[in-house]
């Protein structure tokens, strides 16, 4: 059983093909959205005066799958994005995939910042199976990083696929294409034999069906799953046997974190600073951790704003015991919330602070 993105409700799994139009009915942009449930999770305040509040979904699970915090509508779905990467490369590597180096394993599951290192992974994944930037189909786009970006434009370089956020994943979806012996021309699109394995693997370790299929950013399938569901895949992943495929993921991520974000990403300095955890931001404010332990955890702001995203999951963290992991821990979510600042005339006045979790 799937269900309808607008409403919540039963209803058929449609796609559309890679870059066609997804116009919405009518009857369809006015239902009422089960994220419009979701309560504050964080205010802004300035000055000590609450200026804006935010709205979100925080779900937790135990070892076992099951819930252990809910806030909000956690079983309706949402398009986690990129923070399903991880996902998508376990269901590479069950593909065949020869990825040469552990990196570029993490490189896989990234949205990476386009520093030289991300992309000249991206071109060593495509050699490897002899193929060159050519076939990569992600949207072309220049680095996320500010000071590779400047340095692109400045050169007078126009976008191109291996330096968007997403080359890592399309390079290594070719590869397991190539790997498994299919076609590589039409890897985009829902009904290719890669993408139903992704799908397969998704419904695995979320522990449920797949809510919807539209088009990601950067063209390739973007699935729904509940936050609840997130959150149990990065549990499984942060627990998974040694020598299991999705071991190879987690291990991978918390070898290379900077594969997998880029130079001062708050996701890589999360990886980096608290022992065993995993993590992988998507757009529209999604984050999924998984805990060594095999605690999951998926924050959604429904807003789709970026500022609310970080000081959600670092209070999440610490509501789920993040801080017995190690003696940093404490000072690594500290950093992180600290650059939720709000400032007036250049100076700090207040700040993005969590609502207290239940």
């Amino acid at each position: 059983m799937t269900q309808d993105l607008g409403t919540g409700r039963p209803g058929p799994l449609t796609t559309r093909p890679p870059g066609e139009d997804d116009p919405v009915a009518p009857r369809e942009r006015h239902a009422p959205s089960p994220l419009g449930a979701a309560p504050v999770v964080a205010e802004v305040v300035r000055s000590g005066f609450v200026e804006s509040v935010h709205h979100g979904i925080v779900a937790a699970t135990g070892p076992d799958g099951s819930l252990l915090l809910a806030v909000g509508p956690v079983d309706a779905p949402v398009l986690p994005r990129s923070s399903l990467k991880p996902l998508q490369t376990v269901a590479m590597l069950r593909a065949g995939a020869v990825l040469d180096g552990e990196e570029l394993v993490a490189l896989a599951s990234a949205s990476h910042s386009g520093e030289d290192f991300h992309q000249e992974g991206a071109r060593r994944i495509l050699a490897s199976v002899g193929l060159t930037e050519a076939a990569l189909q992600n949207t072309p786009d220049r680095p996320l990083s500010e000071e590779h970006r400047a340095r692109w434009v400045a050169e007078g370089r126009p976008p191109a696929a291996v330096a968007q956020n997403c080359s890592g994943k399309h390079a290594a979806m070719l590869a397991a294409c190539v790997a498994a012996g299919w076609d590589t021309a039409g890897y985009r699109d829902p009904d290719h034999p890669l993408q139903r394995l992704v799908v397969e693997v998704v419904e695995e370790l979320t522990g449920e069906p797949v809510g919807g299929v539209t088009v990601d950013g950067c063209g390739a399938p973007a699935l729904a799953v509940t936050p609840a569901g997130l959150a149990r895949a990065f549990g499984r992943l942060a627990s998974a046997a040694p020598g299991t495929h999705e071991a190879r993921v987690a291990d991978a991520l918390r070898a290379h974190p900077r594969w997998l974000g880029g130079t001062g990403r708050d996701v890589t300095r999360l990886v980096e600073g608290v022992p065993g955890l995993i993590a992988k931001d998507g757009a529209e404010s999604v984050y999924a951790v998984g805990l060594a332990d095999g605690t999951g955890l998926a924050v959604k702001i429904t807003d789709g704003g970026e500022r609310a995203r970080v000081v959600v999951t670092t209070a999440a963290l610490r509501r789920l015991g993040a801080l017995d992991l190690g003696p940093g821990v404490a000072d690594v979510l500290a950093a992180l919330d600290a650059e939720a600042v709000v400032r007036g005339h250049g100076r700090a006045v207040g700040a993005v602070r969590a609502v207290p979790l239940p």
